[in-house]
């Protein structure tokens, strides 16, 4: 399933730098901010950055921005990690912006020396106010010409905790008639009091901002192409500022690539985290999000979600990805690898009248239609079997009807044929039991004199487990719920039907000893996996259907 990654912009940028010996050896680094989980936007990039260290044989690091301890947990971070192990990555080096604090301060001095930042003492607004607009240019900070030993004590005193929040910043001091904002003198240190940072604790209460750390963060861990998403590039001339006014040795390159906007959900870690903090959806692993965490729940394997990142590539123009290429990836991967089973979803008891009440057998069928090397398992089979309602008609509707009718003839997969001769029915007009005939010479082999077109799954009555199934749906129902106009909410277009739970479903015993997260298809349902026991009961996540059931909605759109 996975090819050779295709050519783009960014390799053809390294492998220049390679041939022109600008480069012995290509280091990257993957750089999240543990501010939440990881969702298949970061998938892309993880892809991408490990990937290229792997491919030209260099090295890539796993840096956490850890610059803002308001919103920055551990759990986060541990969370991170597991994500990039589970895609199949392993990290060089595991730093984190923290890391660098002693150093980020140590080069803020050395700008302040220089008469490149100083301490601004602006109200947040007031700042906003004077950066001016994208058509007329900002005001100079009435503290920009402070002298250099002034900003080195009030630099050193903001470290102290001498002052409150928001009353004091550094700024870098570049042109405040900028045509990029950016470069209006950004902040480049806050004050942050009483918190507890997860790595450093409480030794600080002066916080680098982004714009700063991570050049510097590069530059010192030796990365040679810093590659970030679009929205960055405005700030690419600042971040080269940075490293061109400093006493260092690296000077990585910054690259950007679009990022990924995939339908009918949100990208948006800030609406993410609104998501989970609202209860709208049951946790950051919840099977519906896009996170790495709830599409691993889900049922979706590393396999699938690396090809899925080639296939999507690396470009500079912005686009919208249809969901149906992320399923169609996790489908190709688990028609390939997942065993065959039975469930039943909506359970229909048969009895076969003339087989022996006492009898059992111990049926063969093929775990994989089209792979023999994954063998065989033993199927029970009894005088009672659940079917699912949907096979049975008491009337063929139309001559497309394949699944059984009164008086008609099927056979149960890898089984017998049956032939329906009577439908009971409760006092209501309910069918609650249908009873069968088989036919003991169809073991393996067609009727003589008949053809049987139609084949039902099915699981013994004596044997079946019963199991909690979850058929998953897309969270919204609006490809793109964050830019429709005409709804005051985003979350309008939560989709109501994105779960639906089957509490009464009945599965093949084998599927009782499946591992957690091991997928399955259910023939002639769909793809599943195995999630956490409920009350001692089975509990599994479909994947994906078999087909693609939006698309024909989406043609009609």
């Amino acid at each position: 399933m996975e090819d050779k990654t295709p050519g783009n912009f960014i390799r053809q940028i390294i492998e220049a730098d390679l041939a022109s010996g600008k480069h012995q050896r290509i280091v990257t680094r993957f750089p999240p901010e543990p501010n939440g989980f990881l969702h298949i936007g970061h998938a892309k990039s993880i892809v991408l950055n490990f990937g290229i260290a792997e491919d030209y044989h260099g090295r890539c690091n796993l840096r956490f921005d850890d610059t803002n301890p308001q919103k920055e947990r551990e759990e986060y971070v541990e969370a991170i990690k597991e994500d990039v192990r589970w895609l199949g990555y392993q990290w060089d080096e595991l730093r984190f912006a923290s890391d660098y604090f002693d150093q980020l301060y140590g080069f803020a001095v050395e700008l302040i020396e220089k008469g490149l930042a100083y301490v601004c003492e602006l109200t947040p607004e007031k700042m906003r106010e004077y950066r001016g607009t994208l058509t007329e240019p900002g005001r100079e900070s009435p503290w920009r010409d402070r002298p250099v030993e002034e900003n080195l004590d009030l630099f050193q005193r903001m470290r102290d905790g001498e002052f409150e929040d928001g009353s004091r910043v550094l700024r870098a001091k570049i042109d405040m008639a900028s045509p990029n904002m950016n470069m209006r003198d950004p902040v480049l240190y806050r004050i942050r009091s009483g918190l507890v940072h997860h790595q450093t604790g409480d030794s600080w209460c002066l916080y680098p901002m982004y714009d700063f750390t991570h050049p510097i963060s590069d530059a010192l861990e030796g990365v040679t192409h810093s590659l970030c998403t679009l929205e960055f590039e405005d700030h690419r001339p600042l971040y080269d500022w940075v490293l061109d006014n400093i006493t260092i040795p690296c000077h990585p390159r910054q690259i950007e690539f679009a990022r990924l906007n995939l339908q009918y959900t949100v990208m948006s870690k800030r609406k993410l985290t609104q998501l989970v903090d609202e209860n709208l959806v049951e946790g950051w692993d919840d099977p519906r999000m896009p996170t790495i965490a709830g599409l691993r729940r889900r049922g979706y394997t590393p396999a699938s979600i690396r090809e899925f990142a080639r296939r999507i590539g690396v470009s500079k123009a912005d686009n919208s990805v249809e969901m149906g290429m992320l399923e169609a990836c996790i489908r190709e991967d688990l028609d390939a690898r997942a065993p065959r089973r039975m469930a039943v979803l909506r359970p229909l008891k048969v009895t076969i009248a003339n087989y022996p009440e006492d009898k059992e057998e111990q049926l063969t069928a093929p775990n994989h239609p089209k792979d023999d090397s994954m063998g065989t398992r033993p199927l029970p089979f009894c005088r009672e079997v659940w079917i699912d309602r949907n096979d049975f008609m008491e009337v063929a509707p139309n001559k497309k009807f394949k699944r059984l009718v009164s008086g008609g003839e099927v056979r149960l997969r890898n089984s017998y044929v049956i032939r329906c001769d009577e439908v009971v029915k409760d006092a209501q007009g309910e069918i609650t039991e249908l009873i069968c005939s088989y036919d003991p010479d169809t073991l393996g082999k067609n009727p003589e004199g008949r053809k049987v077109k139609g084949v039902i799954h099915w699981v013994s009555a004596r044997h079946g487990a019963p199991a909690t199934l979850r058929l998953y749906d897309r969270l919204f129902n609006h490809p793109t719920p964050e830019s429709d106009k005409s709804v005051e909410d985003w979350k309008e277009h939560l989709n109501p039907d994105s779960l639906q739970v089957i509490a009464d479903a009945v599965i093949e015993p084998s599927l009782t000893e499946a591992d957690v997260r091991q997928g399955f298809q259910f023939e002639r349902e769909g793809y599943f996996c195995r999630d956490a026991d409920e009350e001692g009961r089975p509990v599994f996540n479909r994947v994906v259907t078999l087909r693609d059931s939006w698309a024909k909605i989406e043609a009609r759109g």
